[in-house]
């Protein structure tokens, strides 16, 4: 992981007092809250449904066991209210698609305490809001891929550094999201980002960026265009200046909706193209931000890897692997991925169980998470673009001990990469933009579907929840997407088919298509087993979902939704 300098400590401490200043002042009533409202977001502070949302920056998904046990603190010591309706439940984390986490429930008069909190362990809500270059993702196999070309950790610490507080891009248009791989496998959706970045290597060994620029969801779904095969990787801080650069001049500040640089892209062209290519000639003939190998190696000798374990001899996993319970040969199947790094495996924690929404963890599994880090993984975790935690430091000969451990802790759940394995946003219990609530629709499919005999016969499958049109949930990449919509005050739900997220199960980034009008939410269970049986009753051999989706088309998975509409009518007749 990154070791912060005493620059560092020394830079989020000041920011945290700095806004401790800003807070006590508008308390006070002698700051306006029109004037501390951008200030508050600049830091990660936003005023959802119910109270105040923090949301803390996760760099790239890193956590170490020390930073994971404070903000379980924080969600202990602070992240409370009173008793009240089933959502106010308090006390717990949420991890995003984005590798970050938020908080829902911090007063606000103790917003500069957390601050502080945060800076104790290096962490901050810095450009977690508004209109600047958001937290920097990227795969969470990152650096112990078998399929990595190139670490893409060092260059995503590198592009965090150089765009903190950019004092040019820190009031863009509309929000700025990157996304980095470093692999063959693109774990890091970077198609549906504004910018994209596929670190590679040319045919003389040099390493560089393809660039994708103008991907995104909302909406108006958007694949990224490629905007150049290779940039050398030196160069590649001048060419996303370049390219936010030209936005920043171009892009549109009178309509929000159409603010997005992909809504530039799209109409502009290759003008756009060209556009920045003449910025990116011109910036390199004097740009300070052409990265020097020193600091490259300073950055990189943060993200070491231990010595393997094993002597050679060693059995791999776990020589009694084939007479052990069934839930443990499942757990290897589903949670334990390979490594490049012999003796050694990554683990996913799964956050999807009965009881949570998807990607929330209360203060306690936080340390029980923590403690599994230090035990088994270095002490380092990783948040993954899922809503998972991933260990990625597992000696092979200690798999089974942790097996047992996450099993206690409430980790173990062996369904990663299945259809309980869902992506959801928090929806309308807790955001102040959903048009429907996330929450309720999760649990009641979770509970539709919760025999793991029924999950591996359906396999791997993606189920994206959204809550509004901003797709918090990427619901346009799930292979199966779920919207939130209001029609007339009540909550209904639009369902999409064949998304993907660009990974290799799931083929090219495309966004799914809607199969006819919205469902009313007691409708949506039903809907989604009619498309599930409609899939188990039409697939060929070896195919997954997706191919099926792909291979049939929307007819016959609209005309099983729409019998569930047919029923649901005569029912109510």
């Amino acid at each position: 992981m990154y070791r912060y300098t005493e620059f560092d400590r020394q830079f989020v401490k000041a920011r945290a007092a700095q806004f401790r200043d800003q807070l006590v002042r508008n308390l006070a009533g002698e700051l306006a809250e029109d004037d501390f409202r951008p200030l508050r977001l600049q830091n990660g502070w936003y005023v959802q449904r119910h109270a105040p949302m923090l949301r803390v920056a996760v760099p790239y998904g890193e956590l170490s066991s020390r930073q994971l046990r404070q903000l379980a603190k924080i969600a202990r010591e602070h992240d409370l209210q009173d008793a009240g309706t089933a959502q106010e439940r308090g006390g717990f984390g949420h991890f995003t698609t984005r590798q970050n986490l938020q908080f829902n429930w911090i007063p606000l008069p103790q917003a500069a305490d957390v601050m502080d909190l945060l800076a104790d362990v290096e962490m901050h809500g810095i450009q977690t809001s508004g209109n600047c270059i958001r937290n920097i993702t990227t795969d969470a196999l990152a650096g112990i891929a078998p399929d990595e070309e190139v670490d893409p950790r060092p260059y995503c610490e590198i592009l965090r550094q150089w765009s903190t507080l950019h004092p040019e891009f820190a009031f863009l248009p509309r929000k700025f999201k990157i996304a980095v791989s470093g692999a063959r496998e693109d774990r890091a959706a970077i198609a549906w980002h504004d910018i994209g970045l596929q670190l590679r290597k040319n045919a003389a060994g040099e390493v560089g960026f393809r660039v994708l620029v103008g991907g995104g969801m909302g909406r108006t779904p958007v694949i990224a265009s490629l905007f150049s095969e290779f940039v050398p990787w030196q160069q590649i801080l001048v060419y996303i200046e370049a390219v936010v650069r030209v936005y920043n001049l171009h892009g549109r500040r009178d309509n929000l909706y159409k603010a997005r640089i992909k809504i530039l892209v799209k109409a502009e062209g290759q003008k756009f193209v060209d556009d920045v290519n003449r910025e990116f000639d011109a910036l390199l003939q004097h740009s300070p931000h052409v990265i020097p190998q020193a600091e490259f190696d300073r950055v990189a000798a943060c993200f070491t890897s231990p010595a393997a374990p094993l002597p050679a001899s060693a059995p791999a996993v776990d020589a009694d692997a084939p007479r052990a319970p069934l839930a443990f040969q499942r757990w290897l199947e589903r949670n334990v991925h390979a490594h490049k790094l012999p003796g050694y495996r990554a683990v996913t924690l799964s956050l999807k169980r009965a009881g949570l929404p998807p990607g929330d963890v209360t203060a306690d599994q936080m340390d029980g998470a923590a403690e599994l880090a230090e035990q088994f993984s270095q002490g380092e975790l990783r948040v993954t673009h899922d809503q998972n935690l991933l260990l990625p430091w597992v000696p092979e000969s200690q798999l089974r001990a942790l097996w047992v451990a996450a099993r206690e802790d409430g980790f173990a759940t062996p369904n990663v990469g299945l259809l309980t394995d869902m992506i959801a946003c928090p929806g309308g219990d807790l955001c102040a933009l959903a048009n429907a609530r996330s929450i309720p629709i999760a649990a009641a499919i979770n509970e539709r579907f919760d025999d793991l005999d029924t999950l591996y016969d359906i396999g791997d499958i993606d189920l994206h929840i959204s809550g509004c049109i901003n797709s918090c949930g990427h619901h346009h990449s799930g292979h199966i997407g779920i919207l939130g919509v209001d029609k007339d005050g009540s909550e209904w739900y639009q369902v999409t088919l064949a998304g993907s997220d660009g990974s290799t199960i799931s083929g090219a980034a495309t966004p799914g298509k809607v199969i006819g009008p919205s469902f009313a939410a007691d409708e949506v269970p039903d809907v989604i087993e009619a498309v599930i049986d409609t899939f188990r009753r039409e697939r060929q051999a070896g195919e997954r979902f997706i191919d099926t989706a792909r291979r049939l088309g929307t007819p016959p998975f609209r005309a099983a939704a729409d019998a569930v509409r047919r029923a649901t009518a005569t029912v109510a007749a």
